[in-house]
């Protein structure tokens, strides 16, 4: 059975793209939970914070963006000691304040998930790539994405964080041809009354 490359043999990272990346979201707590896990993820490698993905979800209330949205410098305080995340005093600081612009966009978008296909379509871009090797790390489309995102206010989110984003919440299929989950995804994009949001 051909998988993309990146999955390598980890059991955690064969399961996630098995079961996940690429699965069109359209749940937006589960897009705050890889807006959050993402910008914690910068300069260090995506396995790593997959890891954590479950003291994450304790840490930050189930990734509930009106909450984050009101954390307060104890909240901070107690993230910044909790040795199941990433204690990293900017990305803490970002994530709080990226739960604030979140909302904003649900107010003036009615969703995150609509927010974004403003700029990519109603459709799931498709990817034809053969191998890791031709797939960018960053597309116009990311560019356009993430530069909007900053003047809004957001932070650690830039546009190649924001194309593993789209990538991962299925904005984008980029299984390479042959991945058996490529056509898979392409039939749940088609029809996406039978999955609303990735699987945990």
């Amino acid at each position: 059975m051909k998988r993309c490359e990146w999955c390598g043999t980890s059991d955690l990272y064969v399961h996630y793209h098995d079961t996940e990346w690429g699965v069109p979201v359209f749940d937006d707590r589960r897009h705050f939970e890889f807006l959050v896990l993402e910008s914690a993820q910068a300069g260090l490698s995506w396995l790593t914070v997959l890891k954590k993905r479950e003291n994450y979800r304790r840490a930050y209330d189930g990734f509930d963006p009106e909450k984050a949205a009101r954390y307060t410098e104890k909240k901070k305080e107690k993230l910044l000691a909790d040795p199941g995340i990433i204690r990293n005093r900017l990305k803490i600081e970002a994530s709080i304040t990226n739960a604030r612009e979140f909302l904003k966009i649900q107010k003036e978008f009615g969703s995150f998930s609509g927010y974004i296909k403003e700029f990519a379509g109603p459709r799931p871009v498709l990817g034809k790539w053969k191998s890791l090797s031709e797939i960018p790390a960053r597309t116009g489309l990311s560019d356009r994405v993430a530069a909007d995102m900053k003047k809004r206010g957001f932070r650690f989110l830039g546009s190649i964080i924001m194309y593993s984003h789209m990538q991962a919440t299925g904005v984008i299929n980029d299984h390479v041809i042959g991945c058996f989950r490529r056509k898979e995804i392409i039939r749940l994009a088609s029809n996406p009354s039978v999955h609303t949001g990735a699987g945990k």
